[in-house]
């Protein structure tokens, strides 16, 4: 018998607020990661497909140890496909992507870095350091798809489709199904993700037709 939505919720809370040690270092790693960015650290994308994996893969296990069975499955094999997607990708240093993938990546990144619910403080501070980041579904993923944007999609539409499959569920179970209204922001982010990704194929698609025409 599937669990109830109270049940649900509740197991989250429990998650997010036993486990904030893990958020904690999993914002270092994120906050990490930015500041290499900006310093202009630019490795292979198959690296930084690896490393943004590993996050999606905490929340599996964290999931599996509370006895979460459905987001355990679900985002193991969320990262395996990635992980799948990510060993295939070229060696080719990463770039940045432009202003539209850029400007909603970073408001995503930051929606997870301080995703402000299931975290019980008394303080808003709290959750610029131990938001459930890496220990829940939709601010994990919320930040991942971020990062994705920041990095042009890692030049990948199949890491970004797959990616942006997971937050439109995730989005549409969080807002709708469980009543969390902020998960609209990682639907919304979800969709704008597809969208570019569609969007970047057709126009890879044309040019070699234009080149011929040419």
């Amino acid at each position: 018998m599937m669990p109830s939505s109270a049940d649900i919720l509740e197991g989250l809370t429990t998650i997010a607020n036993d486990w904030r040690g893990i958020a904690i270092v999993w914002h270092v790693f994120l906050g990490a990661f930015l500041f290499s960015l900006v310093s202009g650290w630019r490795p292979s994308r198959r690296l930084i497909g690896a490393l943004l994996t590993a996050p999606l893969a905490s929340v599996s296990a964290l999931a599996w140890a509370s006895g979460n069975l459905f987001n355990g499955t679900a985002f193991a094999a969320l990262s395996l496909a990635l992980a799948a997607v990510a060993i295939r990708l070229p060696v080719r240093a990463v770039r940045i992507g432009s202003w539209p993938l850029l400007v909603p990546g970073a408001l995503l990144v930051g929606f997870g870095w301080a995703y402000p619910h299931f975290l019980q403080t008394d303080g808003w501070t709290s959750y610029l350091y131990a938001a459930p980041l890496g220990l829940l579904p939709c601010p994990t993923l919320s930040a991942i798809i971020g990062m994705s944007l920041i990095v042009d999609l890692l030049g990948s539409r199949p890491w970004a489709l797959v990616l942006s499959a997971a937050g439109v569920a995730y989005g549409l179970i969080g807002a709708f199904q469980l009543g969390v209204s902020v998960d609209v922001v990682l639907l919304v982010g979800a969709l704008w993700m597809g969208r570019a990704a569609v969007g970047e194929s057709t126009r890879r698609s044309r040019w070699p037709n234009r080149a011929k025409q040419g």
